[in-house]
């Protein structure tokens, strides 16, 4: 089964084969993360916020246990329908595309774990920073977590194998024409699958290049979930924050 790589996105995040291949996400180090960052922001108790592109909710419901009212959303109807198992008052899910605005002002925007860059239109990629600022309140911020090129760059895997649940992957990456890809190839119950994740290749300048054209201020760039200084050739992410 060969998957198209334009808008691979809809297809293979509704597959369980990535819920397979990356179950080892460490979840304690996301919840430190939000910890961390919600601290930093001096969000209050109560206060608003936007989980953009949430899939399955991980980072969502981290949120609402410090005290937060979480909105998750995602293109992934499979991953919003997960989700709303874990639903509260104070914890909602819905489908929603993050490059149209969503109805409604927050105290923060998060988008997070390289969340971004996915749409094959590079408008709509702009139209998804223009979507945060309006999603923002008067005193709003917005977070992006993204991946950090020049360290992809230097110490990019080019081949990997992985056996998870009796699956072996195998992952091959590149970065060319201005995309990082990921191919992930796998046998199931006697069907191969091909699968090919896109995320447009995107520097600090590429990002201040977005934030200028939506009227959007940068406050602050962090290197890792620590929120460590951003060394651009050392920092494994791009941390972003803005309003």
């Amino acid at each position: 089964m060969l998957k198209d790589i334009e808008n691979w996105y809809a297809s293979w995040f509704d597959t369980p084969f990535y819920h397979i291949l990356y179950k080892s996400r460490d979840d304690k180090e996301a919840g430190v993360f939000m910890k961390t960052l919600t601290s930093f922001l001096n969000l209050r108790p109560q206060a608003e916020i936007l989980d953009l592109a949430c899939g399955r909710g991980r980072h969502s419901i981290y949120l609402n246990k410090l005290d937060f009212i979480v909105t998750g959303v995602d293109l992934s109807s499979k991953s919003i329908a997960f989700a709303k198992v874990f639903e509260t008052d104070t914890l909602t899910f819905e489908e929603h595309d993050m490059s149209k605005v969503y109805p409604k002002k927050f105290d923060a925007v998060f988008n997070l774990f390289t969340s971004f860059g996915y749409f094959e239109n590079e408008e709509d990629n702009l139209n998804t920073i223009k979507s945060i600022k309006k999603e923002l309140n008067e005193k709003g911020v917005g977070v992006i977590d993204f991946l950090n090129l020049e360290y992809v760059q230097k110490n990019l895997v080019a081949t990997e194998t992985k056996v998870i649940d009796e699956i072996t992957f195998y992952i091959k990456r590149s970065i060319k024409n201005g995309y990082i890809y990921k191919e992930i190839n796998f046998t199931h119950e006697a069907q191969d699958y091909v699968f090919t994740e896109k995320v447009k290749a995107l520097s600090l300048d590429d990002f201040k290049s977005y934030f200028e054209k939506a009227g959007i201020n940068l406050l602050f760039t962090f290197g890792d979930y620590q929120l460590n200084e951003y060394q651009p050739e050392n920092s494994s992410r791009l941390i972003l924050i803005f309003n």
